[in-house]
């Protein structure tokens, strides 16, 4: 099995405001798309949960997922929700098509 960084993006919409919509973004280590796409809502759920509760939201897991806050009144897009390997944009370790 090999781990890797994935990036879960997930369409959100305001219900009182259809005009406003956005993403909200999943990142962590899974070993396929769709392995991060469980742990992505999974991690969402157990923040709402806590939430839900007045409890304080999980921070980030030993596995690295996590969510850092909710939108009280926006309803994420789980069947729209794309995952694909993650790539940081300020990395060094990035292939670069010239050289230094």
């Amino acid at each position: 099995m090999h781990l890797r960084i994935y990036e879960v993006d997930v369409p959100i919409h305001d219900t009182n405001h259809p005009d406003r919509h956005g993403v909200h973004v999943f990142t962590g280590v899974a070993d396929s798309p769709a392995a991060a796409l469980r742990r992505a809502h999974e991690v969402y759920d157990a923040a709402l949960a806590a939430h839900t509760a007045g409890l304080e939201i999980p921070g980030k897991q030993s596995d690295s997922w996590g969510a850092r806050g909710l939108r009280p009144g926006w309803q994420m897009e789980w069947p729209a929700a794309k995952a694909g390997l993650w790539h940081n944009p300020v990395s060094w370790t990035t292939h670069s098509d010239f050289a230094l």
